[in-house]
Protein backbone atom coordinates (compact mmCIF):
# COMPACT_ATOMS: atom_id res chain seq x y z
CA UNK A 1 0.00 0.00 0.00
CA UNK A 2 1.36 3.16 -0.93
CA UNK A 3 2.20 5.67 1.83
CA UNK A 4 3.13 9.50 1.60
CA UNK A 5 6.58 10.27 2.74
CA UNK A 6 6.34 10.94 6.50
CA UNK A 7 7.42 14.44 6.02
CA UNK A 8 4.73 15.34 3.94
CA UNK A 9 2.49 13.54 6.28
CA UNK A 10 3.39 15.46 8.86
CA UNK A 11 3.32 18.99 6.94
CA UNK A 12 -0.20 18.10 5.86
CA UNK A 13 -1.11 17.65 9.83
CA UNK A 14 -0.07 21.02 10.86
CA UNK A 15 -1.24 22.90 7.84
CA UNK A 16 -4.76 21.00 8.68
CA UNK A 17 -4.51 21.81 12.74
CA UNK A 18 -3.82 25.52 11.64
CA UNK A 19 -7.27 26.37 9.83
CA UNK A 20 -8.94 22.98 11.92
CA UNK A 21 -10.42 24.06 15.24
CA UNK A 22 -12.66 27.10 13.18
CA UNK A 23 -14.24 24.43 10.11
CA UNK A 24 -14.15 21.01 11.80
CA UNK A 25 -17.30 18.33 10.29
CA UNK A 26 -18.52 16.97 13.99
CA UNK A 27 -17.09 13.55 14.50
CA UNK A 28 -19.14 10.43 16.41
CA UNK A 29 -17.17 7.67 17.39
CA UNK A 30 -19.01 4.15 17.35
CA UNK A 31 -17.27 1.48 19.26
CA UNK A 32 -17.46 -2.65 18.84
CA UNK A 33 -18.77 -5.60 20.40
CA UNK A 34 -17.17 -4.94 23.88
CA UNK A 35 -16.06 -1.41 23.26
CA UNK A 36 -17.57 0.54 25.97
CA UNK A 37 -18.25 0.26 30.21
CA UNK A 38 -21.17 -1.40 30.87
CA UNK A 39 -22.83 -0.74 34.51
CA UNK A 40 -25.54 -2.53 36.46
CA UNK A 41 -27.51 -3.08 38.78
CA UNK A 42 -29.30 -5.99 41.36
CA UNK A 43 -33.01 -5.48 41.96
CA UNK A 44 -34.99 -8.22 44.48
CA UNK A 45 -35.28 -10.64 41.58
CA UNK A 46 -31.91 -11.49 41.30
CA UNK A 47 -31.16 -14.87 42.47
CA UNK A 48 -27.20 -15.57 42.52
CA UNK A 49 -26.46 -19.37 42.04
CA UNK A 50 -23.61 -19.28 44.29
CA UNK A 51 -22.62 -17.43 47.53
CA UNK A 52 -19.62 -16.28 45.69
CA UNK A 53 -21.94 -14.24 43.78
CA UNK A 54 -24.33 -13.07 46.10
CA UNK A 55 -21.20 -11.56 47.96
CA UNK A 56 -19.95 -9.65 45.08
CA UNK A 57 -22.05 -6.64 45.05
CA UNK A 58 -24.45 -5.08 46.61
CA UNK A 59 -28.32 -4.57 45.45
CA UNK A 60 -29.55 -1.45 44.61
CA UNK A 61 -25.96 -0.14 43.66
CA UNK A 62 -24.47 0.45 39.96
CA UNK A 63 -21.56 -1.52 39.42
CA UNK A 64 -19.12 -1.88 36.37
CA UNK A 65 -20.05 -4.78 34.61
CA UNK A 66 -17.65 -4.80 31.59
CA UNK A 67 -15.01 -4.56 32.26
CA UNK A 68 -14.70 -6.14 35.28
CA UNK A 69 -11.21 -7.65 36.41
CA UNK A 70 -12.82 -10.03 38.71
CA UNK A 71 -14.06 -12.19 35.35
CA UNK A 72 -10.40 -13.74 35.83
CA UNK A 73 -10.94 -15.74 39.16
CA UNK A 74 -13.31 -18.46 38.02
CA UNK A 75 -15.89 -18.25 40.61
CA UNK A 76 -16.59 -14.45 39.76
CA UNK A 77 -16.12 -15.12 35.58
CA UNK A 78 -19.15 -17.74 36.53
CA UNK A 79 -21.51 -14.42 38.39
CA UNK A 80 -19.91 -12.52 35.59
CA UNK A 81 -21.36 -14.98 32.84
CA UNK A 82 -25.10 -15.27 34.51
CA UNK A 83 -25.00 -11.33 34.88
CA UNK A 84 -24.24 -10.72 31.42
CA UNK A 85 -26.61 -13.62 29.32
CA UNK A 86 -29.23 -12.08 27.80
CA UNK A 87 -32.63 -14.72 27.10
CA UNK A 88 -34.90 -14.87 23.94
CA UNK A 89 -38.62 -14.34 24.89
CA UNK A 90 -40.51 -16.53 22.31
CA UNK A 91 -43.99 -14.62 23.60
CA UNK A 92 -42.53 -11.16 23.14
CA UNK A 93 -39.88 -12.08 19.93
CA UNK A 94 -37.32 -10.04 21.71
CA UNK A 95 -34.00 -10.58 23.90
CA UNK A 96 -34.05 -9.66 27.57
CA UNK A 97 -31.84 -9.09 30.29
CA UNK A 98 -31.25 -11.70 33.55
CA UNK A 99 -34.09 -11.67 35.96
CA UNK A 100 -33.27 -9.26 38.45
CA UNK A 101 -30.28 -7.51 36.60
CA UNK A 102 -30.83 -3.64 35.13
CA UNK A 103 -27.89 -2.58 32.89
CA UNK A 104 -27.01 1.14 31.86
CA UNK A 105 -24.57 2.75 29.50
CA UNK A 106 -22.69 5.32 31.03
CA UNK A 107 -21.84 8.64 29.01
CA UNK A 108 -23.69 8.41 26.31
CA UNK A 109 -23.00 11.25 23.88
CA UNK A 110 -19.31 11.54 25.23
CA UNK A 111 -16.03 9.22 24.47
CA UNK A 112 -15.44 8.62 27.99
CA UNK A 113 -16.86 5.72 28.76
CA UNK A 114 -14.54 4.36 25.13
CA UNK A 115 -11.29 5.63 25.86
CA UNK A 116 -11.26 2.87 28.64
CA UNK A 117 -12.75 -0.14 29.38
CA UNK A 118 -11.55 0.52 32.65
CA UNK A 119 -10.29 3.62 34.15
CA UNK A 120 -8.45 2.54 36.88
CA UNK A 121 -6.42 -0.41 34.80
CA UNK A 122 -6.44 2.06 31.80
CA UNK A 123 -2.92 0.79 30.68
CA UNK A 124 -4.38 -2.97 30.00
CA UNK A 125 -8.01 -2.10 28.88
CA UNK A 126 -7.49 1.13 26.80
CA UNK A 127 -9.86 0.70 23.74
CA UNK A 128 -10.10 4.37 21.42
CA UNK A 129 -7.91 6.41 24.19
CA UNK A 130 -4.99 6.69 21.54
CA UNK A 131 -7.50 7.25 18.78
CA UNK A 132 -9.17 10.50 20.76
CA UNK A 133 -5.57 11.54 21.39
CA UNK A 134 -5.34 11.67 18.02
CA UNK A 135 -8.14 13.52 16.83
CA UNK A 136 -7.65 15.90 19.92
CA UNK A 137 -4.45 16.95 18.64
CA UNK A 138 -5.52 17.90 15.42
CA UNK A 139 -8.37 19.75 16.80
CA UNK A 140 -11.49 18.01 18.08
CA UNK A 141 -12.99 18.67 21.39
CA UNK A 142 -14.74 16.00 23.13
CA UNK A 143 -18.64 17.18 23.34
CA UNK A 144 -18.31 20.23 21.27
CA UNK A 145 -16.91 18.62 17.75
CA UNK A 146 -16.34 15.03 19.13
CA UNK A 147 -18.95 12.77 20.24
CA UNK A 148 -19.06 8.86 21.47
CA UNK A 149 -22.06 6.71 21.06
CA UNK A 150 -21.79 3.94 23.23
CA UNK A 151 -24.58 1.26 23.67
CA UNK A 152 -25.48 -1.58 24.95
CA UNK A 153 -23.52 -4.29 22.72
CA UNK A 154 -24.76 -7.70 23.74
CA UNK A 155 -28.03 -6.52 21.97
CA UNK A 156 -28.54 -6.36 18.06
CA UNK A 157 -30.73 -5.24 15.59
CA UNK A 158 -33.35 -7.50 13.56
CA UNK A 159 -34.48 -8.09 10.76
CA UNK A 160 -38.12 -5.98 9.52
CA UNK A 161 -41.14 -7.08 11.20
CA UNK A 162 -39.65 -8.38 14.45
CA UNK A 163 -38.85 -6.43 17.38
CA UNK A 164 -35.47 -5.18 19.02
CA UNK A 165 -36.29 -2.87 22.15
CA UNK A 166 -33.12 -2.10 22.71
CA UNK A 167 -31.04 -2.28 19.59
CA UNK A 168 -33.67 -0.05 17.72
CA UNK A 169 -33.83 2.42 21.07
CA UNK A 170 -29.77 2.74 20.47
CA UNK A 171 -30.35 3.48 16.57
CA UNK A 172 -32.74 6.28 17.82
CA UNK A 173 -30.53 7.66 20.17
CA UNK A 174 -27.75 7.73 17.59
CA UNK A 175 -29.82 9.58 15.08
CA UNK A 176 -30.35 12.34 17.58
CA UNK A 177 -27.08 12.62 18.52
CA UNK A 178 -25.92 13.35 14.71
CA UNK A 179 -28.72 15.73 14.68
CA UNK A 180 -27.55 17.85 17.90
CA UNK A 181 -23.94 17.65 16.79
CA UNK A 182 -24.68 18.83 13.92
CA UNK A 183 -27.30 21.78 14.57
CA UNK A 184 -24.43 22.76 17.51
CA UNK A 185 -22.14 23.39 14.79
CA UNK A 186 -23.57 25.43 12.35
CA UNK A 187 -25.73 22.77 10.32
CA UNK A 188 -22.22 21.14 9.70
CA UNK A 189 -22.69 16.87 8.06
CA UNK A 190 -21.62 14.45 10.34
CA UNK A 191 -18.39 12.23 9.82
CA UNK A 192 -19.12 9.04 11.97
CA UNK A 193 -16.12 6.52 12.52
CA UNK A 194 -16.81 3.25 13.69
CA UNK A 195 -15.20 0.44 14.98
CA UNK A 196 -15.66 -3.68 14.10
CA UNK A 197 -19.57 -4.45 15.11
CA UNK A 198 -19.98 -0.60 15.40
CA UNK A 199 -20.28 -0.79 11.28
CA UNK A 200 -23.32 -3.02 11.26
CA UNK A 201 -25.32 -0.74 13.30
CA UNK A 202 -24.50 2.80 11.66
CA UNK A 203 -24.92 1.36 8.03
CA UNK A 204 -28.15 -0.31 9.80
CA UNK A 205 -29.07 3.69 10.73
CA UNK A 206 -28.49 4.88 7.35
CA UNK A 207 -30.40 2.21 5.44
CA UNK A 208 -33.37 2.73 7.98
CA UNK A 209 -33.36 6.26 7.20
CA UNK A 210 -34.54 8.36 4.01
CA UNK A 211 -31.60 9.84 1.38
CA UNK A 212 -32.78 13.50 2.88
CA UNK A 213 -31.93 12.77 5.66
CA UNK A 214 -28.83 11.07 4.92
CA UNK A 215 -27.99 14.00 2.60
CA UNK A 216 -28.55 17.09 5.38
CA UNK A 217 -26.71 15.14 8.14
CA UNK A 218 -24.23 12.43 6.95
CA UNK A 219 -20.61 13.61 5.49
CA UNK A 220 -18.92 10.64 5.64
CA UNK A 221 -18.44 6.83 7.05
CA UNK A 222 -15.49 5.89 8.39
CA UNK A 223 -15.55 1.92 9.05
CA UNK A 224 -12.62 0.11 11.05
CA UNK A 225 -12.34 -3.58 10.98
CA UNK A 226 -16.06 -3.74 9.47
CA UNK A 227 -17.42 -7.67 9.86
CA UNK A 228 -19.73 -6.88 7.05
CA UNK A 229 -20.53 -10.72 6.43
CA UNK A 230 -19.57 -11.97 10.03
CA UNK A 231 -16.62 -14.12 10.81
CA UNK A 232 -15.69 -17.77 11.58
CA UNK A 233 -14.03 -16.87 14.46
CA UNK A 234 -18.16 -16.25 15.73
CA UNK A 235 -18.04 -19.90 15.05
CA UNK A 236 -15.73 -20.79 17.68
CA UNK A 237 -16.97 -18.62 20.08
CA UNK A 238 -20.79 -20.39 20.22
CA UNK A 239 -18.90 -23.82 20.12
CA UNK A 240 -16.26 -23.55 22.47
CA UNK A 241 -16.50 -20.58 24.02
CA UNK A 242 -13.70 -17.50 23.51
CA UNK A 243 -11.67 -16.16 26.45
CA UNK A 244 -11.30 -12.73 23.67
CA UNK A 245 -7.66 -12.61 25.04
CA UNK A 246 -8.62 -12.56 28.43
CA UNK A 247 -5.66 -15.19 30.39
CA UNK A 248 -7.28 -17.56 32.42
CA UNK A 249 -10.51 -17.76 31.73
CA UNK A 250 -12.03 -20.94 31.19
CA UNK A 251 -13.64 -20.26 27.79
CA UNK A 252 -16.83 -23.17 28.64
CA UNK A 253 -17.83 -20.87 31.68
CA UNK A 254 -18.45 -17.54 29.37
CA UNK A 255 -20.14 -19.97 26.02
CA UNK A 256 -23.22 -20.09 27.91
CA UNK A 257 -23.18 -16.13 27.78
CA UNK A 258 -21.82 -15.49 24.63
CA UNK A 259 -24.56 -17.52 22.68
CA UNK A 260 -26.99 -15.54 24.67
CA UNK A 261 -25.94 -12.75 22.81
CA UNK A 262 -27.93 -11.52 20.11
CA UNK A 263 -24.83 -9.41 18.83
CA UNK A 264 -22.87 -12.52 18.23
CA UNK A 265 -25.84 -14.28 16.05
CA UNK A 266 -25.71 -11.09 14.17
CA UNK A 267 -21.81 -11.98 13.49
CA UNK A 268 -22.45 -15.67 12.16
CA UNK A 269 -20.63 -16.21 8.68
CA UNK A 270 -22.95 -14.69 5.99
CA UNK A 271 -23.82 -17.23 3.02
CA UNK A 272 -23.83 -14.70 0.62
CA UNK A 273 -20.49 -14.06 1.44
CA UNK A 274 -18.43 -17.23 2.57
CA UNK A 275 -21.35 -19.14 0.15
CA UNK A 276 -20.29 -23.28 0.66
CA UNK A 277 -17.00 -22.88 1.90
CA UNK A 278 -16.08 -25.51 4.94
CA UNK A 279 -16.10 -23.71 8.19
CA UNK A 280 -16.09 -26.55 10.42
CA UNK A 281 -15.56 -29.66 10.29
CA UNK A 282 -16.25 -32.56 12.62
CA UNK A 283 -15.67 -36.48 11.88
CA UNK A 284 -19.49 -36.74 11.15
CA UNK A 285 -20.29 -33.31 9.43
CA UNK A 286 -18.85 -30.64 7.71
CA UNK A 287 -20.68 -27.06 8.03
CA UNK A 288 -20.63 -24.26 5.45
CA UNK A 289 -22.65 -20.77 6.01
CA UNK A 290 -25.56 -22.41 4.77
CA UNK A 291 -25.58 -24.71 7.66
CA UNK A 292 -25.50 -22.36 10.52
CA UNK A 293 -28.86 -23.65 11.81
CA UNK A 294 -27.72 -27.47 11.77
CA UNK A 295 -24.72 -26.26 13.75
CA UNK A 296 -26.58 -24.61 16.49
CA UNK A 297 -28.49 -27.46 16.59
CA UNK A 298 -25.40 -29.77 16.67
CA UNK A 299 -23.54 -27.74 19.45
CA UNK A 300 -26.44 -28.35 21.92
CA UNK A 301 -28.04 -24.75 21.27
CA UNK A 302 -30.99 -25.25 19.41
CA UNK A 303 -32.92 -22.13 21.15
CA UNK A 304 -30.47 -20.48 18.97
CA UNK A 305 -31.99 -21.91 16.10
CA UNK A 306 -35.06 -19.86 15.45
CA UNK A 307 -34.29 -16.33 16.38
CA UNK A 308 -31.53 -17.17 13.83
CA UNK A 309 -33.48 -18.06 11.00
CA UNK A 310 -36.43 -15.49 11.34
CA UNK A 311 -34.21 -12.58 12.76
CA UNK A 312 -30.84 -12.46 12.18
CA UNK A 313 -30.83 -14.52 8.54
CA UNK A 314 -32.93 -11.78 6.80
CA UNK A 315 -31.30 -9.15 8.12
CA UNK A 316 -27.77 -10.06 6.78
CA UNK A 317 -29.04 -11.60 3.02
CA UNK A 318 -28.49 -8.15 1.24
CA UNK A 319 -26.37 -5.16 2.13
CA UNK A 320 -27.80 -2.42 0.88
CA UNK A 321 -25.64 0.68 -0.51
CA UNK A 322 -26.70 3.99 1.55
CA UNK A 323 -25.18 6.43 -0.88
CA UNK A 324 -22.97 7.83 1.53
CA UNK A 325 -19.23 8.08 1.21
CA UNK A 326 -17.83 5.00 2.42
CA UNK A 327 -13.98 4.22 3.61
CA UNK A 328 -13.43 1.01 4.76
CA UNK A 329 -9.96 1.04 7.18
CA UNK A 330 -8.86 -2.95 7.59
CA UNK A 331 -6.30 -4.55 8.68
CA UNK A 332 -4.42 -7.71 6.41
CA UNK A 333 -2.23 -10.11 6.57
CA UNK A 334 -3.07 -11.14 9.94
CA UNK A 335 -3.47 -14.96 10.23
CA UNK A 336 -7.07 -15.18 10.90
CA UNK A 337 -9.46 -18.73 11.65
CA UNK A 338 -10.93 -20.23 8.32
CA UNK A 339 -11.45 -23.56 9.53
CA UNK A 340 -12.36 -25.12 12.44
CA UNK A 341 -11.71 -28.74 12.67
CA UNK A 342 -13.48 -30.53 15.92
CA UNK A 343 -12.29 -34.31 16.94
CA UNK A 344 -15.00 -35.78 19.30
CA UNK A 345 -16.44 -32.58 21.41
CA UNK A 346 -16.82 -29.06 21.47
CA UNK A 347 -16.05 -28.64 24.56
CA UNK A 348 -12.49 -28.88 23.11
CA UNK A 349 -10.77 -25.92 21.46
CA UNK A 350 -10.41 -27.18 17.47
CA UNK A 351 -7.59 -27.06 15.80
CA UNK A 352 -7.26 -24.15 13.44
CA UNK A 353 -6.81 -23.40 9.62
CA UNK A 354 -5.79 -19.78 9.36
CA UNK A 355 -6.05 -17.77 6.33
CA UNK A 356 -5.64 -13.73 5.61
CA UNK A 357 -7.87 -10.87 7.65
CA UNK A 358 -7.02 -9.06 10.52
CA UNK A 359 -6.96 -12.05 13.16
CA UNK A 360 -10.66 -11.43 13.87
CA UNK A 361 -12.78 -10.83 10.62
CA UNK A 362 -11.82 -12.63 7.30
CA UNK A 363 -10.53 -11.12 4.45
CA UNK A 364 -13.91 -11.87 2.47
CA UNK A 365 -15.88 -10.24 5.10
CA UNK A 366 -13.55 -7.01 5.27
CA UNK A 367 -13.69 -6.45 1.96
CA UNK A 368 -17.77 -7.05 1.62
CA UNK A 369 -18.57 -3.50 0.05
CA UNK A 370 -16.04 -3.39 -2.23
CA UNK A 371 -16.84 -6.26 -4.15
CA UNK A 372 -20.48 -6.25 -3.49
CA UNK A 373 -20.88 -2.31 -4.34
CA UNK A 374 -17.68 -1.93 -7.09
CA UNK A 375 -20.34 -1.36 -10.13
CA UNK A 376 -23.16 0.33 -7.86
CA UNK A 377 -23.84 4.07 -8.83
CA UNK A 378 -23.60 6.82 -6.60
CA UNK A 379 -21.68 4.97 -3.87
CA UNK A 380 -18.11 5.61 -3.45
CA UNK A 381 -16.36 3.13 -1.32
CA UNK A 382 -12.68 3.30 -0.55
CA UNK A 383 -10.44 0.89 0.85
CA UNK A 384 -7.34 1.19 2.68
CA UNK A 385 -5.59 -1.77 3.67
CA UNK A 386 -2.90 -1.61 6.60
CA UNK A 387 -0.71 -4.67 6.32
CA UNK A 388 -0.40 -6.43 9.77
CA UNK A 389 -3.02 -4.67 11.74
CA UNK A 390 -4.72 -6.49 14.12
CA UNK A 391 -8.29 -6.27 14.42
CA UNK A 392 -8.46 -4.09 17.32
CA UNK A 393 -5.15 -2.93 17.26
CA UNK A 394 -5.90 -0.55 14.10
CA UNK A 395 -7.21 1.78 16.95
CA UNK A 396 -3.92 2.13 18.76
CA UNK A 397 -1.16 1.26 16.15
CA UNK A 398 0.50 4.21 15.12
CA UNK A 399 0.83 3.77 11.10
CA UNK A 400 -2.71 3.00 11.40
CA UNK A 401 -4.20 5.85 13.82
CA UNK A 402 -2.29 8.36 11.15
CA UNK A 403 -4.02 6.49 8.72
CA UNK A 404 -7.41 7.34 9.67
CA UNK A 405 -6.77 10.68 11.22
CA UNK A 406 -4.98 11.54 7.60
CA UNK A 407 -8.44 10.20 6.42
CA UNK A 408 -10.73 12.28 8.74
CA UNK A 409 -8.48 15.46 8.16
CA UNK A 410 -9.19 14.92 4.50
CA UNK A 411 -12.84 15.16 4.80
CA UNK A 412 -12.42 18.23 6.56
CA UNK A 413 -10.49 20.78 4.87
CA UNK A 414 -7.85 21.63 1.69
CA UNK A 415 -4.66 19.00 2.81
CA UNK A 416 -1.33 19.95 0.60
CA UNK A 417 -4.09 21.54 -1.96
CA UNK A 418 -6.15 18.29 -2.21
CA UNK A 419 -9.79 19.40 -1.96
CA UNK A 420 -11.30 16.42 0.38
CA UNK A 421 -14.73 14.35 -0.63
Amino acid sequence: MERFPAIISITAIMLYTCQATSGLYPLILVPGNGGNQLEARLTEAYRPSSLWCRSLKSKEKWFRLWFDPTVVVAPFTKCFAERMTLYYDVDLDDYRNAPGVEVRVPHFGSTESLLYLDPYLKHITSYMAPLVESLEEIGYVNGETLFGAPYDFRYGLAAADHPSHVGTKFLQDLKDLIEKASITNEGKPVILVSHSLGGLFVLQLLNRNPSSWRQKYIKHFVALSAPWGGTVDELLTFASGNTLGVPLVDPLLVREEQRSSESNLWLMPSPKLFCDQSLVITPNATYSAYDIARFLNDIGFPQGVYPYKSRILPLVEELVAPEVPITCIIGTGVRTPETLHYGHSFDEQPEIVYGDGDGTVNMVSLLALESLWKNVKNQPVKVIRIEGVTHTDILSNDVAVDEIVREISGRNSYVLGVQSQ
